[in-house]
């Protein structure tokens, strides 16, 4: 038999038992046994017999997302060739040359360099061009053609080719992979007197170290009275690091979660290490893209009134995942249980039905549990702050310009201009004339973009049509057109504060790395000057934490 035949049908079989058993009775069940032989008669019916030939991985592949279709987003199939993206997010590491690239026009160019990596020791900067790899005419390349030949065993040698963005002058460079460790810490540093700030960018197995050190760097160089966590956009991670963060701040000892599995299967994980800061004023932001980890985070602090949570509901992850080896190099992800935080609630927003469908959690299930100073929280739907904040607002035109490269493209030309400069991270932005060098290269492009109101308006004019109304409400609409000006020009106008702080932090970010760019945005984060306005207030902190319950309304989903 065809050994790659072979290798599919047995990981194949291999996934639906996975998927299937969890305890001793269902693997001896007899209809999994029979469905197992029907699906390894199936492809071997259809690779010997169809009428084309079929790849057998292919096979696979779209065998085992039929068999995790019907449960949940998080059980995947994961491919011998997947594993190493799997471990650089689970870690944080992978080998290579410690650059993020991005695509454009017909070459691939360096989109930022970690600080300190291969690639920024060697000189490459945002912006640079790579021409060739390892003597290969790189036009042409995608950044998976790109990444594949950049990334390897560390100590080994890439010769890369680069066009300047400064000169375009052209140069080889011999750059060494090494071991790139992704930080989870982005930026940390003080924001307020006496008020530290740390920005935790994701969940590796080395993020506790990472957010230790930077806790010592706090006290170190200043005197540090209060602190606060960034948790905004981290998807999470390895769950047991989070449980780890909290030792930090809780007694040791202190349950953080308790995850359930099938029937009785119950796990606890309690903080093992004596508190850094035991005592410290903390203040969580979170938003909707907080997730996993971060809410395990987020929410035992709240549970625990061990600080303030500042931002808009968590995203409401309360499931936890596992891989299973199933042959070949193949993994199964799946999930094996849902966590419950310290007052014992779950914050998993959504349920999934048998046939794989997404449910919001209705309100006759949702629970009233308590935290440890007794103010009522609630389950079923992410972690609620205990100051509700609205998001930042930005504008569908801003995002049509930085996806159409054009705050890109402004910023090469301005480094091209003020490449020898120095900058303050803090204080940083472009003058009124460099807005109008930027208005005038948009004024050049075609944005494609259009308004909500427009395409409102649009939808309108669709329906009028359809009903034959079209023709009398003609002036009307005509008058409604002419009033919304949003033409480039005025959009330019309208936006140009959410369009400058695009622009300033591609400017930073190439002067300073992500750090700078973060430091940069913090000057006027609303949710951050409302975290200060809490530390500093210490009666309206305590009056939280002490057993001010969430305000009115807050249970209702937002």
């Amino acid at each position: 038999m065809n050994n790659r035949y072979t290798k599919s049908v047995v990981v194949l079989t291999a996934v639906v038992a996975i998927i299937a058993v969890g305890i001793q009775s269902v693997r001896n069940d007899f209809g999994l046994g029979r469905n197992m032989e029907v699906i390894a008669n199936m492809m071997r019916a259809l690779y010997t017999s169809y009428v084309d030939e079929i790849n057998p991985d292919d096979m696979l592949r779209s065998g085992a997302t039929g068999i995790t279709a019907k449960l949940d987003p998080y059980t995947v199939f994961l491919a011998e060739s997947e594993m190493d993206d799997f471990e650089t997010l689970t870690t944080g590491k992978y080998g290579g040359i410690g650059a993020l690239i991005r695509q454009k026009e017909d070459y691939v160019i360096i989109a930022e360099p970690y600080k300190g990596s291969p690639a920024d020791r060697a000189g490459l900067k945002i912006g640079d061009k790579i021409v060739a790899i390892d003597g290969k005419d790189a036009k042409g390349f995608t950044t998976a053609d790109v990444s594949k030949r950049l990334k390897g065993e560390p100590n080994t040698t890439v010769r890369v080719t680069i066009e300047s963005l400064i000169d375009g002058s052209r140069k080889e460079y011999k750059i060494k992979r090494e071991r790139i460790a992704i930080p989870s810490i982005a930026y940390y540093g003080y924001v307020a007197d006496g008020i530290g700030y740390i920005r935790h960018a994701d969940f590796t197995d080395t993020c506790y170290d990472d957010m230790r050190n930077a806790i010592l760097e706090l006290q170190k160089t200043g005197n540090l009275q209060s602190l606060i966590l960034d948790y905004r956009n981290n998807g999470g991670g390895v769950m047991q690091s989070a449980v780890k963060i909290m030792s930090l701040f809780v007694p040791k000892g202190t349950k953080i979660l308790e995850t359930r599995g099938r029937k009785s299967t119950i796990e606890s994980f309690s903080t093992e290490y004596e508190p850094l800061l035991p005592d410290t004023p903390i203040a969580v932001l979170i938003n909707g893209n907080s997730a996993s980890s971060a809410e395990i985070v987020a929410g035992a602090i709240q549970d625990l009134d061990r600080g303030v949570l500042i931002g808009q509901r968590s995203f409401g992850k309360g499931l936890v995942q596992s891989t299973a080896h199933i042959g070949f190099g193949n993994y199964v992800k799946l999930t094996t249980a849902k966590y419950h935080i310290p007052s014992g609630r779950c914050i998993q927003a959504v349920r999934y039905t048998a046939d794989g469908r997404a449910q919001s959690m209705p309100d006759s299930l949702v629970g009233e549990f308590s935290t440890a100073r007794g103010r009522k929280v609630y389950d079923g739907g992410g972690i609620k702050p205990d100051i509700a904040t609205e998001p930042k607002y930005v504008s569908n035109f801003a995002v049509a310009l930085y996806l159409s490269g054009a705050i890109d493209d402004f910023g090469d030309d301005y480094m091209r201009r003020h490449h020898a400069d120095t900058i303050d991270n803090g204080t940083f932005s472009i003058t009124d004339a460099d807005y109008e060098g930027f208005a005038r290269l948009v004024a050049e492009r075609d944005i494609p973009y259009k308004s909500e109101s427009r395409r409102a308006l649009d939808a309108l004019r669709t329906a009028l049509d359809k009903e034959r109304l079209g023709e009398s409400m003609g002036d009307a609409l005509k008058d409604i057109d002419s009033r919304l000006h949003d033409d480039k020009i005025s959009n330019l106008r309208t936006y140009r504060k959410e369009i400058e702080d695009y622009i300033n932090s591609n400017i930073v970010l190439r002067f300073s790395y992500a750090a700078g760019e973060i430091e940069n945005s913090l000057t006027d984060d609303a949710d951050v000057q409302q975290a200060i306005a809490v530390l500093r207030d210490k009666e309206r902190y305590e009056s939280i934490t002490a057993g001010q319950p969430i305000a009115d309304g807050q249970r209702q989903a937002d």
